[in-house]
């Protein structure tokens, strides 16, 4: 299979996988090939396209948009998490996704994620449709590992150092790839001893969300590590600031430099990319793995 073919990675009924696959609900997401996760921020402040899909027609247009160019999840979030975003109420939060989620989840085929930090909106997300919960605070909520429990969805497990609206003003780790794989590693194991099953969890060091440039550069830099652990890896990187501080460019400048950094994650073993740019990085992930798949095998 080649990246970014919809739900044709799900396997058909009845069928048993031959490689990896993430859990997520009544879903079998194979892991064979890299998924790509397209981004739709349904909030007006979103640090790249705020305001751009907050209307409702927009949201679902876009995340008709997303499908059709080849994402494979489509993450729906309704507050941003940005360095310095402040937080809206939950009510607010449903408001905004939820109609979307129910809207999508009857328009394309293409599994749902809620982007959400509260059981509420996760647990509304998931009665819409939703198959999956992308929490930036890892699950740390024991109502929020109950409602994903609960309905056997799958759930990224993100590392944050802090809170969105104080976590860049100055990030500190005495060692930050073995502090963030530590954590995640801890937060795995206390998840399934909570009862959630390994197989609908995947990690997610949290690019950007309490790092410096030289933290996000060290953690890119292990991947291969945090591939090791058991749990399927997704990295976020597309757009963020750390690609800008790097390449110089504007966050509407700054697709060159989210590809470049989204191949790297894929050879170092990320299964998941989350991205805003979905049809240039199936294209992006195509060439990549034709390449690896023509590598000579080592010594």
């Amino acid at each position: 299979m080649t990246a970014g073919t919809g739900n044709t990675n799900t396997p058909s009924p009845g069928q048993v996988p031959s490689v990896p696959c993430w859990r997520c609900r009544d879903r079998r997401l194979l892991l064979g090939r890299p998924l790509v996760m397209g981004i739709l921020n349904v909030t007006p402040d979103s640090f790249s396209d705020g305001g751009r899909h907050h209307a409702f027609e927009a949201a679902v247009a876009h995340g008709r948009s997303l499908a059709a160019a080849g994402a494979d999840i489509i993450d729906i979030g309704g507050e941003s998490t940005r360095p310095g975003a402040q937080p809206v109420s939950r009510d607010e939060e449903a408001a905004r996704v939820v109609p979307v989620i129910r809207a999508l989840a009857q328009a394309t085929p293409v599994p749902l994620s809620v982007d959400t930090r509260h059981a509420a909106v996760a647990r509304a997300a998931l009665a819409a449709g939703a198959s999956i919960v992308n929490d930036v605070e890892g699950l740390v909520d024991p109502e929020m590992a109950s409602a994903v429990r609960e309905a056997g969805a799958g759930a990224v497990v993100m590392h944050m150092q802090g809170a969105p609206q104080t976590m860049q003003q100055a990030p500190v780790y005495d060692d930050v790839v073995e502090e963030v794989y530590a954590w995640l590693l801890g937060r795995v194991a206390a998840l399934t001893a909570a009862g959630l099953d390994a197989a609908t969890l995947v990690i997610d060091p949290g690019i950007g969300f309490g790092k410096t440039r030289e933290h996000n550069l060290a953690l890119l830099g292990s991947l291969r590590r945090f591939a090791g652990m058991g749990p399927p890896v997704l990295v976020g990187l597309s757009r963020k600031r750390m690609v800008g501080e790097i390449t110089g460019a504007p966050v509407e400048d700054r697709l060159a430099g989210s590809l470049a950094g989204l191949v790297w994650c894929v050879w170092q073993g990320a299964s998941i990319l989350r991205v805003h740019d979905v049809r240039e990085s199936v294209a992006a992930l195509r060439m990549a793995t034709a390449l690896a798949a023509r590598q000579p095998e080592a010594g």
